[in-house]
């Protein structure tokens, strides 16, 4: 499993999204913001509006707080600050690959935030494109092996259009392309299958194994990229054993 979702599931179970709940409200709203202003508020015709609303409802988002920031994109609260979409691309500790999806009102503060980062954790900053083409855009949902036969969830998964099946330690990996992710999550989910994590993600090509002092370094500048509030996703192509990984991250 890629660095990055593993990162997520660890956070899941031990409650830092729950502490950190305001500044994930935060980067949602400002996502429903800025997809409202730039392709309308109706999300039936906006496919980033529909990804953030999903997005803020798995978040338990109150429904008032999804409308107030969906209004105040189309500019029916009035103008708010003007954002604009970073992509940001860097090697972490070990050489691995990281990419970053920010959103910022100021393109100087937050390029100098994320070049300081990456320095404190033995990263550094990186050109645009250098990491992107290590990563492909893919629909991504975990489950776990107890919970489900292979045998039958392959049946499930594939007749709704999955693209693949990758086993892990103690998970399923389902992939499938963007425009299939909903149909094949809608699948699992009428078939009575628990799921782990499910989402659209950049999904790594390969995965650079990780240890000792580059392991506790990665998982370090995860936290601080995910911390700042103009970032709004961070991808990378580490691989942690997930002992290890709870180990560090506790």
């Amino acid at each position: 499993m890629s660095g990055h979702s593993k990162w997520s599931q660890i956070k899941r179970k031990k409650g830092v999204q729950d502490a950190k709940r305001g500044k994930i409200f935060s980067k949602l709203i400002r996502e429903i913001t800025v997809a409202a202003r730039l392709g309308g508020g109706d999300q039936e015709g906006n496919p980033r509006l529909r990804a953030a609303i999903a997005a803020a409802k798995a978040e338990n988002m109150p429904k008032e707080n999804i409308e107030r920031a969906i209004k105040k994109g189309t500019g029916e609260l009035g103008e708010g600050a003007a954002f604009e979409d970073l992509i940001y691309e860097g090697y972490g500790p070990g050489g691995v690959a990281v990419l970053i999806e920010a959103m910022t009102d100021n393109k100087n503060r937050t390029t100098a935030d994320m070049r300081h980062i990456f320095s404190r954790c033995n990263g550094n900053l990186g050109e645009a494109g250098c990491v992107s083409w290590m990563f492909h855009k893919k629909g991504y949902i975990v489950i776990e092996k107890d919970g489900v036969d292979e045998d039958s969830l392959m049946e499930v998964v594939l007749e709704a259009g999955a693209e693949d099946i990758e086993e892990g330690e103690k998970e399923y990996e389902v992939i499938t392309t963007p425009q299939d992710f909903e149909a094949v999550k809608w699948a699992v989910e009428q078939a009575g299958i628990e799921y782990l994590l499910a989402e659209v993600t950049m999904h790594p090509q390969s995965t650079v194994n990780l240890d000792g002092r580059n392991a506790e370094q990665m998982l370090r500048l995860m936290e601080m990229l995910e911390d700042h509030d103009d970032v709004q996703k961070v991808y990378a192509n580490f691989d942690i054993p997930e002992s290890v990984m709870e180990q560090l991250s506790e």
